[in-house]
């Protein structure tokens, strides 16, 4: 293969996947502008002006259009099964939170798009590569696990640095308290003085009381999106606080440093089983590596892999599964619960 062929090539098929996102980001920017429309609508009822909201059925076919097309579609919608359109909502629904937990600003079909593009981006720049239509579907494969795995990793990474801060915060609370602030001005000082995550949350709590949600809905609220067992004790001991009465500040106190001993046994455990977990990557990163690099140099040498005539195809089967197992076990023997 020419030089000048594969560039232009990997260059093709970049600007395709750029352009699946730049039409995932002006998607973004047009949800975003209308949401501030609607913003400044709230706004200017607030104050008492006079204002003309649109209705839901205003809303519904300015969306859908009058054309044939769209007649088309409002037939197509009406015969969707009630079943098969609750569990769309339902996956939906989980796919927000799962954004939301992760922090990434971004709607369920920009999601999906993102996941088209690079689905196509890696499995062009496959083709291109190793002129080879099953690396292109490896690739493709990789390119719809990743976006999942990526999303998964921003959860867990948010997650452990919203417990890492909560006995800190907790400290803090506890002190707003003793200083005669109210647990809902207490929460909003967290969310003036404190890092993200921990003020972003704290912040949409505040917000949320303030439109009149009770502080135990809006804690409640802030456990469904967290998914923290230490921030869930931390809302059963305020809850059981206001029903029964009790010292707020000296329960905070305590469970402060119960969470504190926690984050500090579980790093010590993340320090003794990060060998482990390494190896687990290193070697099962490897093989699939020197497999892709061995093609790239010298695509004779793995030929008869991936011949159907012969077994070679069923060998890459069996080390693949091989490899899954070993990582899974690996895995799970690193991961100790604290």
């Amino acid at each position: 293969m020419k030089p000048l062929t594969l560039i232009l090539e990997v260059i093709g098929a970049l600007g395709i996947f750029g352009a699946v996102v730049a039409i995932g980001l002006a998607r973004t920017r047009s949800r975003v502008a209308d949401l501030d429309a609607r913003v400044q609508r709230f706004a200017e009822a607030g104050a008492g002006l006079v204002i003309n909201l649109p209705h839901a059925e205003d809303e519904g076919e300015a969306e859908s259009g009058s054309g044939p097309l769209s007649s088309l579609l409002r037939r197509f919608r009406g015969r969707q099964s009630a079943a098969a359109s609750a569990t769309q909502r339902n996956r939906s629904v989980k796919l927000m939170d799962s954004l939301a937990r992760a922090d990434v600003k971004l709607r369920p079909r920009e999601w999906y798009l993102i996941r088209a593009g690079s689905v196509l981006g890696l499995a062009l720049i496959g083709f291109a590569v190793y002129r080879s239509l099953i690396f292109a579907l490896i690739l493709g494969a990789v390119g719809l696990v990743a976006p999942p795995l990526a999303l998964r990793f921003r959860e867990r990474r948010r997650l452990r640095a919203f417990s890492d801060q909560l006995g800190d915060v907790l400290i803090l609370l506890s002190n707003g308290l003793k200083a005669g602030f109210s647990f809902p001005q207490a929460m909003a000082s967290i969310a003036r003085s404190a890092n993200p995550p921990v003020a972003e949350e704290f912040a949409r709590a505040s917000r949320e009381i303030q439109l009149g949600i009770t502080p135990d809905d809006a804690l409640a609220h802030m456990v469904t999106r967290i998914r923290s067992e230490d921030l869930d004790l931390v809302v059963t001991a305020v809850g059981i606080q206001r029903v029964v009465g009790g010292n707020l500040a000296e329960i905070l106190d305590n469970i402060a440093f119960t969470i504190r001993e926690r984050i500090r046994i579980k790093g010590e455990v993340h320090t003794l089983t990060a060998q482990a977990r390494a190896s687990g990557y290193i070697i099962t990163g490897l093989p699939i590596a020197l497999a892709l690099i061995l093609q790239a140099i010298n695509p004779t040498y793995i030929a008869p892999l991936l011949n159907f005539k012969g077994p070679g195809p069923y060998i890459l089967i069996g080390c693949g599964l091989s490899i899954a197992f070993a990582f899974y076990v690996m895995q799970r023997i690193a991961n100790i619960e604290v």
